[in-house]
């Protein structure tokens, strides 16, 4: 945040520009929340409800392709939910101002998006009513998961990721919520009163406060590289050609977070002009990101070249052969999809013009989203259709019945998001009033 924004910008202010957004909806957030609820129901009632009286053989998995779009949506919805902690904790230890715009909602959407990867393994099960067979737990017949599978690490990985992200959303809510909570009235006065637990802003509060929000910032910072390293070796501890190296970890990492630095401009360039806080959220604050978004599309990109040389410098015919299929093949769609919107698009942020360009990092971040979904189809769905031996070779189309859940899945999503801008502040607003203060000073 510059001098030349916040100085005609007052902690007053900045209280009122804030919590505007809590105040009476308007018709396009009803629309908007008609249309996400809409898309919700459709995948949970007409798709999810179909496939759980039916049977998993309303999808388009078959033998060999055993994972397909669920897997996808799950390892898609991990990694967006990783440029919350990234935003949040990692720039906070390193004392990044301009992440004070984006960190209220990056939690928020860290938050909702782990909620909506933890449905896809139960909706991959089929029978879900059986989901408790993945808690480690000794049932009557004295059976215990496979503690060597990495699809048990993803339970121990998702669960834990999601309770630091939840407590680090709430704790650093706290001080903001009294704010709301002096300026509410009612029923939302008392609720506002209750979720800040008494806070009062006194001096032994604060050092407290800092404090443990400090240790969090430093807990989570791990979560943000353990994470999704240990949903890629879902892939990389198997034999399958295209997914046993060690690349993956740190490609699916840098992967994450690009993904999610997309996600965030695609949530906060809407949510900015609706809820007028350009005032707060400057163009210098969407430069600062999209920068961040641009030097993990490199590194995606050097991954991408990497997986190649390593698959022909290697000598194994199979590892050569599937990296052929991807760029030829059956599924050279998606494939030149993934690279065009990964490793082509995102280049245009080298430009100045088209960093401090909403309307522009809008349009990247839709591409850029795009282009990771169907990164994590092209892992799952092309190795798995080409194993070593041809007999076993087959083809996979998914089904409408897939489409439709993974189009609810993002109803979902965006349905949660917009009940939070109507419930909770969507801006960080003591972390940007000490901003003003030591600006100003």
């Amino acid at each position: 945040m510059t001098q030349e924004n916040t100085a005609k910008l007052t902690k007053d202010e900045l209280d009122d520009t804030i919590l505007y957004a809590m105040e009476k909806p308007t018709i396009w957030y009803w629309v908007a929340l008609a249309v996400s609820a809409t898309c919700f129901f459709f995948g949970i009632i007409c798709c999810w409800a179909y496939q759980v009286y039916t049977g998993l053989g309303v999808s388009g998995l078959n033998n060999p392709v055993g994972w397909g779009v669920y897997i996808t949506d799950f390892v898609f919805w991990v990694g967006i939910a990783h440029s919350g902690t990234l935003i949040s904790a990692v720039l906070f230890l390193f004392r990044a101002n301009w992440r004070c715009s984006f960190n209220r909602s990056a939690e928020a959407m860290t938050v909702f998006a782990v909620m909506t990867a933890g449905l896809f393994p139960l909706i991959h099960l089929g029978r879900v009513w059986l989901f408790y067979w993945l808690m480690p737990y000794p049932n009557q017949r004295q059976l215990w998961p496979n503690f060597r599978s990495p699809l048990i690490w993803d339970v121990f990985a998702v669960s834990t990721y999601f309770t630091i992200s939840a407590i680090f959303f709430y704790v650093g809510m706290l001080p903001d919520l009294a704010i709301v909570r002096r300026k509410a009235t009612g029923i939302r006065k008392w609720a506002y009163g209750v979720l800040s637990i008494g806070w009062k802003g006194t001096q032994k509060q604060w050092k407290h406060y800092n404090q443990l929000y400090m240790f969090l910032a430093a807990f989570a910072t791990p979560l943000v590289i353990s994470v999704h390293s240990v949903v890629s070796w879902d892939f990389a501890m198997g034999i399958v050609p295209g997914w046993h190296t060690t690349i993956f970890p740190p490609y699916f990492v840098a992967g994450a977070i690009f993904s999610g630095c997309a996600m965030v401009i695609t949530l906060v360039v809407p949510m900015r002009k609706i809820f007028r806080l350009e005032r707060v959220i400057t163009i210098d604050h969407f430069e600062s990101l999209a920068k961040l978004m641009l030097v993990t599309s490199i590194i995606v990109t050097y991954a991408y070249i990497v997986e190649f040389c390593i698959a022909f410098y290697s000598g194994n015919m199979f590892e050569a052969y599937a990296f052929k299929y991807r760029l030829v093949g059956d599924y050279w769609i998606p494939y030149w999809i993934m690279l065009i919107c990964n490793s082509m698009i995102p280049f245009v942020v080298f430009f100045k013009k088209v960093r401090r360009n909403l309307v522009a990092l809008f349009i990247i971040s839709i591409f850029v989203n795009i282009g990771m979904w169907f990164e994590r189809f092209n892992i799952i769905v092309i190795s798995l259709s080409r194993d070593f031996s041809p007999y076993s070779w087959g083809m996979y189309t998914p089904s409408w019945v897939e489409f439709g859940i993974t189009i609810g899945s993002f109803g979902w999503f965006f349905l949660l998001f917009l009940i939070f801008t109507k419930t909770l502040p969507i801006v960080a607003i003591t972390e940007v009033k000490e901003i003003i203060s030591a600006e100003h000073h």
